[in-house]
């Protein structure tokens, strides 16, 4: 199997897209889910965002290192959204997007 340079990177991407799509989901289930709006919306978008990162550092595109910090700067406003909410999966939302936003940070002054 191709092992890419940067697949911690494409997997902390590929995990946060779907830790995101775990949580927009539970938001959604939550009992008074209008109060969870914006972390519902923050999740999709950063899930999409990631999922494109991911790809796009795996086919090495010459884009990648602007789109990693488009990445990073997504995860850590998922991350502030989800962190003002109790929820486990809010919670576990969150870590995933700051180990995402740290090794998408790392490619960038790497590459």
């Amino acid at each position: 199997m191709y092992k890419s340079p940067f697949d911690s990177c494409i997997q902390a991407c590929l995990t946060c897209a779907m830790a995101c799509e775990h949580c927009a989901t539970a938001c959604l289930k939550e009992e008074d889910a209008s109060k969870m709006a914006d972390c519902i919306l923050i999740d999709r978008d950063c899930a999409d965002i990631c999922l494109q990162t991911a790809v796009l550092l795996q086919r090495n595109s010459t884009i990648a290192p602007d789109m990693c910090i488009l990445c990073a700067d997504i995860c850590e406003q998922c991350a502030e959204a989800c962190e003002k909410h109790e929820a486990e999966h809010c919670q576990q939302c969150a870590e995933a997007c700051r180990a995402c936003a740290d090794l998408c940070r790392k490619m960038t002054v790497a590459g």
